[in-house]
């Protein structure tokens, strides 16, 4: 058996958070600075999800002081603690990267809205 995809095998997450592209997300992410350890979250807009077998992606992309930072999270690294979901986005395309271009009131996603089920 191939070694990369034994220790990939081991490392996979069983809960991962129901999220679409679209959605605003936080990410509650591990950071070690020097003996210390911490829990940083970023909160963004979710550009991409690029689904490769256990090497799962999620572009988040936030504006930080004016300016749009993106980061990508590997879903199965073990430096994510859990990701929540903040706002469901209704959107049309599977990549966002539009997006990047936009300012102002028209980088934002449209609330989708789901109704009660009895």
């Amino acid at each position: 058996m191939d070694f990369v995809k034994a220790i990939e095998a081991e490392q996979m997450k069983e809960e991962i958070a129901d999220f679409n592209i679209g959605d605003t997300v936080k990410v509650h992410y591990k950071i070690v600075e020097g003996q210390t350890e911490r829990v940083q979250v970023y909160e963004g807009l979710v550009l991409a999800l690029n689904n490769t077998s256990s090497r799962k992606t999620v572009t988040v992309r936030k504006i930080s002081y004016g300016v749009g930072v993106e980061r990508i999270f590997p879903l199965n690294s073990p430096k994510i603690e859990r990701i929540e979901v903040v706002r469901r986005g209704r959107v049309r395309r599977a990549k966002l990267y539009y997006i990047r271009d936009r300012v102002g009131k028209s980088a934002k996603v449209k609330e989708l809205i789901r109704r009660k089920e009895k």
